[in-house]
């Protein structure tokens, strides 16, 4: 029997098996199962803040560029972000939770005629062809009904993101990539693996965080098998290796575990630091962040300036092994800006530290073309 693992050993075993050794932009997108998109450039977005760790010679936008000519997909999964096209079909076909009606129906069929004759629309063309004219967005705002309409359709499967001019998503039909309704058998398999791509991803979760992330897939992303829940629940925390450790329940993917030596060694305690992205897969679950560094990471960029405590886009600052603080990164005049802040209240004594922001500064301004 495998020892229990200690929380010293779940930290040094996120840190390892996340930030592997760069590779190519398609590997590293798989080995990551998904990431998460985010429009805010501050400096960079938040998928090239991610990918700049694990992918080599990265630069801000090259995912961008580059999608077109890769078998990766624009979807909602747990959150919106890329994923390998084969992972993608998984999720469909989708059938929102709330259905259109015949009028909107009706919208959307002379959309998709129109998006198959055109090849690949951008929404401003399927506005002025159709004048849908403004309606009120999720977060309260104005938005052209054209755009939720599109954003609807890409959701429900009918449109792709066939690529993104100055950042603006501009779609394709999906027709090539549309599957049948799998069987029930084999819905459960769909539901375990993509419950194994995420943990995979965020590994080790806490049981709370196991049960956020099943609610998500069920609840968003595959919400025509939302009442399946409780049961691909039931099954993880069935199958999936698990300690109890200072009384919280971890699950991790099978065929590894936290202690083995691999995932033990020293190369989370080298003299590199790291600026990491406000979802990056050692940030996205709070709580475990809170117990891994024993303080709370919040992201402000929606907190009104008064009340901010760390800055509008803080980025968790990762130095051996420990997130010891946080930094906002800006440019002007071509030239990088950073702020930083510590747990502590004061920059580290250690001479090898100024050495290790001074290179993750360099390296920063090289991601961003400075």
């Amino acid at each position: 029997m495998k020892s229990v693992p200690t929380l010293d050993q779940l930290r040094r075993y996120a840190i390892c098996r996340t930030l592997f050794k760069p590779t190519t932009l398609m590997r590293a997108i798989g080995r990551l199962g998904f990431v998460q998109m985010d429009p805010i450039r501050a400096p960079a977005r938040a998928q090239d803040l991610t990918l700049r760790h694990r992918v080599r010679d990265y630069r801000a936008g090259d995912l961008e560029a580059r999608y077109p000519r890769l078998a990766l997909e624009e979807d909602f999964f747990v959150n919106y972000g890329i994923l390998p096209r084969a992972t993608q079909a998984l999720l469909h076909p989708r059938v929102a939770r709330r259905e259109w009606s015949a009028p909107r129906w009706a919208e959307a069929e002379a959309v998709l005629d129109f998006v198959r004759e055109r090849g690949v629309a951008h929404p401003r063309e399927v506005d002025a062809a159709f004048a849908h004219g403004r309606t009120r967005n999720w977060f309260g705002g104005n938005s052209r009904a054209s755009t939720e309409l599109l954003d609807g359709m890409h959701y429900r499967g009918l449109l792709r993101v066939a690529r993104r001019e100055s950042g603006v998503r501009t779609y394709a039909a999906q027709d090539a990539h549309r599957r049948e309704s799998p069987g029930p058998d084999e819905t459960d398999d769909i539901l375990d693996g993509l419950v194994d791509l995420i943990v995979a991803k965020y590994a080790p979760l806490p049981a709370a965080g196991l049960g956020r992330l099943v609610s998500m897939i069920t609840g968003s992303a595959t919400p025509q098998w939302r009442e399946r829940r409780n049961d691909v629940l039931r099954r993880a925390r069935s199958r999936l290796p698990q300690a109890s450790v200072d009384g919280t329940l971890w699950f991790w993917p099978e065929g590894e575990h936290p202690a083995a030596r691999r995932f033990s060694g020293d190369a989370v305690l080298d003299d590199d630091l790291r600026l990491l992205a406000p979802f990056d897969p050692l940030v996205w679950d709070r709580e475990r962040f809170e117990r891994f560094w024993a303080w709370g990471y919040r992201f402000e960029a929606y907190t009104p300036a008064a009340k901010r405590v760390r800055g509008y886009y803080a980025l968790p600052m990762l130095w051996r092994g420990q997130v010891i603080g946080w930094a906002n990164v800006a440019t002007a005049c071509g030239r990088l800006q950073v702020q930083t802040g510590f747990v502590a209240g004061r920059a580290p004594r250690d001479a090898a530290f100024r050495p290790a922001l001074d290179e993750e500064c360099s390296r920063m301004s090289a991601f961003l073309g400075l």
